[in-house]
């Protein structure tokens, strides 16, 4: 298992564009050839974006593009004809596949902050396919085939704990609070990556929220 920092993660946005933006992988203008991706997952990005502030119609291609609302509310609009409000416990899905261009923006009165997961597909090209999952459960299994990954959101009243799934690789990202994994205290924006299918345990001294990826051996790509 290996840990790294909220405070380690590379910072992009800016002040004048009302973004604040906090990335986990090699990522834009920041290359780090050690660090780009970790089995499927290729990005994990915190967001936040004042009123009124937002990403422009962008393209992407051979991406799942996965989104967790964790504050305020995220508008999404593509060229596939989907335009849809997310909500917090709302989970969102692009699949780009062949291509496909979209907007991100929050056109609410107050900040809005989210955590959007990038995941390379195990083959290219496709129809885009997106959906909003509603108020998803707890302890539901959110499948993204295209990447053979499984997405596990976890809520932790103080005191509980969980399993974490003893894949080949898993990931663990701290949304809020703090949880104990493997003898380490993971704060807001932490992450793990483990690898060799260990059977850990989540453990939460107070409520916390966690997203929790579930990957096996890295295929070959494309």
């Amino acid at each position: 298992m290996r840990v790294y920092r909220g405070a380690e993660r590379y910072r992009g946005g800016g002040t004048d564009t009302g973004i604040a933006s906090r990335h986990a992988f090699s990522f834009g203008p920041h290359f780090d050839p050690d660090n780009l991706r970790f089995g499927a997952l290729i990005a994990c990005n915190e967001e936040r974006l004042a009123p009124g502030a937002g990403f422009d119609e962008h393209a992407h291609r051979d991406t799942e593009i996965v989104t967790w609302v964790v504050e305020g509310e995220l508008t999404h609009r593509d060229t596939a004809g989907h335009e849809t409000t997310v909500r917090p416990g709302d989970l969102q899905r692009l699949s780009a596949a062949g291509g496909v261009r979209h907007e991100e923006r929050n056109d609410a009165a107050r900040p809005l902050r989210f955590v959007q997961m990038w995941l390379a597909p195990a083959e290219f090209g496709g129809e885009p396919a997106y959906e909003v999952v509603r108020g998803i459960a707890d302890g539901t299994p959110y499948a993204v085939p295209r990447a053979g990954a499984l997405l596990h959101v976890r809520r932790l009243t103080g005191g509980a704990r969980t399993a974490v799934p003893a894949a080949a690789r898993v990931y663990v990202h701290v949304v809020r609070g703090e949880v104990l994994l493997g003898g380490e205290r993971l704060g807001p924006g932490d992450a793990a990556r483990i690898t060799g299918g260990a059977e850990l345990e989540l453990r939460a001294p107070a409520a916390a929220e966690c997203l929790i990826w579930e990957m096996g051996p890295e295929p070959a790509y494309g």
